[in-house]
């Protein structure tokens, strides 16, 4: 009997994990068409940030778009010129960086170091990020979310 027992509370344990990690990932999960920012992580279910592609960012209606169109933000806690990014972790999930790659950007745009050695790009020494919630180019629902989070207007 104490074997059952085990047994069923190893198995809830683990469906209970599973729910959890089901449950953060969102209605699309992470990685989806409406994450454009992000891509999956081979073998680990997890969401890593995608390297920029070619081109860097761009202008589109005024605002600044990643090269794959999709309006980009900025963070009024990351502080200017600090060669840095102060949103990690769960922050990063909603708020992906835009990866710099290998680009050597100059003029108004530079890279900074993130915590986990990433390299994001930078626009007037102010980090980059993309929104979740928006879905295709053009959605700018991240505009002043909790007063901090801003379209950038080159």
């Amino acid at each position: 009997m104490q074997r059952r027992t085990l047994l069923f509370s190893t198995s809830a344990t683990l469906l209970l994990g599973a729910a959890l990690l089901v449950g953060c990932a969102g209605p699309r999960g992470m990685g989806g068409p409406g994450h454009p920012g992000m891509m999956k992580r081979h073998g680990y279910g997890m969401t890593a940030p995608a390297p920029a592609p070619a081109g860097g960012p761009m202008v589109a209606n005024g605002l600044l778009t990643g090269p794959n169109g999709m309006t980009l933000y900025t963070f009024d806690n990351d502080a200017v010129n600090s060669g840095k990014s102060v949103c990690n972790g769960p922050c990063a999930t909603n708020w992906p960086p835009l990866m710099a790659g290998n680009a050597a950007p100059g003029g108004d745009y530079s890279v900074v170091t993130r915590d986990d050695g990433g390299k994001q790009l930078a626009y007037k020494g102010k980090p980059l990020y993309y929104w979740v919630k928006d879905t295709k180019p053009g959605d700018k629902t991240g505009d002043g979310v909790n007063g901090v989070w801003h379209v950038v207007k080159p």
